[in-house]
């Protein structure tokens, strides 16, 4: 039986310990006083064992404080690049805001220019790694200070306290310009961001209005050619995400056509890009199978006894000044299968590439009886 007093204590056994950040005193004696060793001895061996159960618990708390601390970590942080995620990084951003509502703060938005491009000819896991790194340039260029996140997709997002727009300004235009790149079956490829800035409190007074003022900012940038860096204005308006309508998906889910991307090169042509249209038209499933089946190569959808003929055809008119061409041959399908096309062809000047064709493709067949149908039914009239 233990039993407890407040009486002094004659030559108490004392124990030292702390339980969580508490600091605990254990004395004990016999109430009659020290009778003999076997009494005192058993008084020593129940206070250790008392003892380590308690030191055993507060590891218990421990390791369970730490688990949690894990936890909370996992849940505010992005997978893919380390940073915060966009719960977490509210969170943080609302934090430092409220420590010191008098400060100046910057909060920046920015995106990849074109990422659907990038995900559509290099696949999805070189998309990521592009993600990874433009992550990485933001923690070795802006302060440890800064606090850095990821909305999700290519979209990210920065807080930098005691600055103003005017101070920070060519910081972020000069990271704006930096090279970003990525590794691309051991080529190295660039790619562009646009970036959006905006000022607490002079722009807003709350954290959310602050990123809303970032956002316009940003697609301010994306409205006047991407590539660039912009601060919010009061001009600007809030409604301008809407106007953006000239991607690439938009583009490809809605012209009225098959058509296909590629690099104008006789001797090592590849094709970027492929719409739906072309797909099903080709028989292919999806843009992966696509470049699988024919290499990311135009020639290889070319009947094989007409490949040269048809390139010949295209550099003569490319060589005599036509940036326009139209084409009739038997395209190939991936189960091995032919279709007559027709396919018009444009060639640019891109600054990545060089030159580069768009091509529409049209079904020869389909086309012959379309009009055919057309014209016998005026004839009838």
């Amino acid at each position: 039986m233990v039993d407890a007093n407040c009486d002094k204590m004659i030559r108490p056994v004392t124990y030292n310990l702390t339980v969580g950040k508490e600091k605990w005193k254990l004395e004990i004696m016999p109430r009659a006083g020290w009778s003999n060793s076997t009494t005192l001895y058993l008084i020593f061996f129940g206070g250790l064992s008392l003892v380590l159960l308690l030191t055993g618990l507060t590891i218990v708390l421990f390791l369970l404080d730490e688990r949690r601390v894990g936890l909370k970590e996992l849940a505010h942080k992005d997978g893919l690049t380390k940073l915060y995620n966009r719960y977490g990084f509210d969170e943080m951003a609302e934090k430092m805001i409220k420590k010191d509502s008098e400060a100046y703060y910057v909060a920046a938005l920015l995106d990849v220019d074109d990422f659907k491009l990038i995900n559509d000819m290099y696949g999805h896991a070189y998309g990521d790694k592009a993600l990874i790194s433009l992550a990485e340039n933001m923690q070795n260029f802006f302060p440890s200070s800064a606090l850095l996140g990821r909305n999700g997709g290519d979209e990210f997002c920065i807080l930098l306290s005691n600055c103003t727009m005017e101070e920070i300004k060519e910081a972020l235009i000069e990271f704006t310009k930096t090279p970003k790149t990525f590794s691309y079956k051991g080529q190295t490829y660039s790619f562009c961001i646009s970036l959006g800035y905006a000022e607490y409190p002079n722009n807003a007074i709350e954290r959310s209005q602050l990123m809303r003022c970032a956002d316009t900012a940003l697609y301010e940038v994306k409205l006047h050619g991407k590539n660039g860096c912009k601060a919010y204005q009061e001009g600007f308006q809030s409604g301008v995400r809407k106007q953006l309508g000239f991607v690439l998906n938009d583009i490809s889910e809605n012209l009225p056509g098959a058509f296909i991307i590629y690099r104008a090169d006789k001797e090592d042509d590849e094709i970027f890009y492929a719409n739906k249209e072309f797909l099903d038209m080709a028989g292919y499933e999806n843009l992966d199978a696509f470049f699988n089946g024919t290499k990311k190569s135009f020639r290889n959808l070319i009947r094989e006894d007409q490949q040269k003929a048809v390139e010949t055809s295209i550099w003569n008119q490319i060589e005599s000044g036509s940036k326009n061409d139209y084409i009739h041959y038997q395209l190939r399908r991936q189960d091995g299968t032919y279709i007559p096309v027709l396919d018009q062809g444009r060639i640019v000047e891109s600054e990545r590439f060089g030159k580069v064709f768009y091509v529409l493709f049209m079904d020869w067949q389909a086309m012959q009886s379309h009009y055919s149908e057309k014209f016998n039914a005026k004839d009838v009239r």
